[in-house]
């Protein structure tokens, strides 16, 4: 695993790559930066207001330059691209539309409970965000999809590995475990 050192994971949102690369990190002891950190400014409700296009890069390169071997998971097509140079190994993760879906629909109860229920303070929110997510397989408009996904890795250099997540996540991170 020497020769592995900066990973990155990603894949469409309800994939998995945070939760995958949170367990990779604690068996591999690599540090784990999530992009939405990186992406999203610190707010209530999350998600609502991004950082500037700059701003995100300096911290990125920043928080990545900060240590020898880390793992970077969630999707930087485009704004992130000049740490591309960087990785040693992409992990790209595919799930199936409908398990990805109930995964976001979870995750988004747990996250904000009867807010999201209809009438909730944040049910057009929610209801907005689950559409975009809806459309990555279809949609070539949408701000991540699996068209634009498929165009940004054949920039990388480095070796690409898929992995398909739709049972457990300790299927995916053995997968990984197994190229490393």
């Amino acid at each position: 695993m020497s020769q592995i050192n900066k990973i990155h994971i990603m894949g469409a949102s309800g994939s998995g790559t945070t939760s995958i690369a949170a367990r990779l990190s604690k068996i591999t002891h690599y540090q784990h930066v999530d992009t939405d950190d990186i992406y999203w400014h610190a707010t209530t409700p999350p998600f609502s207001v991004a950082r500037e296009y700059v701003e995100r890069q300096q911290l990125l390169s920043a928080t990545l330059a900060a240590s020898p071997r880390w793992i970077l998971s969630g999707s930087l097509c485009g704004w992130g691209d000049i740490v591309i140079p960087y990785f040693d190994l992409v992990v790209y993760v595919y799930v199936k539309h409908d398990v990805r879906i109930d995964r976001i629909r979870k995750r988004e109860w747990a996250r904000y409970g009867a807010a999201i229920a209809p009438g909730g303070e944040y049910y057009e929110q929610s209801q907005r965000f689950i559409a975009w997510a809806s459309a990555y397989e279809t949609s070539t408009t949408v701000s991540r999809n699996a068209y634009k996904h498929k165009k940004w890795l054949e920039k990388i250099t480095c070796p690409v590995v898929a992995v398909t997540n739709d049972a457990q996540c300790d299927d995916a991170v053995k997968a990984i475990m197994a190229y490393l």
